[in-house]
């Protein structure tokens, strides 16, 4: 059997079986990959628009209460329209309510300033007939706006008479008189052309 072992022919089938055999004997497998390599993968396999960046969840947070308060300073804005536009309403209301109130008011002054004029017209002659001496004494104690009024209605000679005496009573009423004298004569009332 030696013979059978030591032929060329024999040599090549030997040959493999100790090639396999040594190869069988001194193969080693591969380690499993370590358990972190898997995530690792598995997000290099995820789709692009699964991520998580800690950075835009903030802004879009951000964003949120933005819209948030955005919508409230609106709401807020919206309230303050109609509250003004109500207001509006009731001012011109107001506004018609007194111009309305002014018509019958100056009706009302004119009626009056009707009414006034005889009586100014009556009082202006009785201190007309009055000596200058007492229509003075007598005007010292009125208010200069009623004066004016009666003396547009005399002649310039009794309201100078009159003027000249409140004169002669001291220096405030010379003021006066000075005073009475510019009102009269910035006056825009007219006197009776009868007169």
């Amino acid at each position: 059997m030696m013979k059978l072992f030591t032929t060329p022919w024999m040599t090549v089938p030997v040959g493999a079986i100790v090639y396999l055999a040594s190869t069988l004997l001194f193969w080693k497998t591969p380690p499993p990959p370590p358990p972190a390599a898997e995530p690792a993968r598995s997000a290099q396999t995820a789709a692009s628009w699964e991520f998580s960046n800690p950075e835009a969840d903030q802004l879009i947070a951000e964003l949120k209460e933005e819209k948030k308060f955005l919508a409230l300073r609106q709401q807020q804005l919206d309230d303050m329209a109609s509250r003004l536009q109500a207001e509006q309403a009731e001012l011109g209301q107001v506004t018609q309510t007194v111009q309305q109130l002014q018509v019958e008011f100056d009706k009302s002054v004119v009626r009056v300033r009707e009414e006034e004029t005889p009586n100014l017209k009556k009082l202006a002659k009785v201190y007309a007939d009055m000596t200058p001496d007492t229509a003075a004494t007598v005007m010292s104690e009125m208010e200069d706006p009623v004066i004016v009024k009666i003396m547009l209605f005399m002649k310039e000679s009794e309201t100078a008479a009159i003027l000249e005496t409140l004169a002669k009573k001291g220096q405030p009423e010379a003021k006066r008189a000075a005073a009475i004298s510019e009102h009269v004569r910035l006056s825009t009332s007219h006197k009776d052309p009868a007169q």
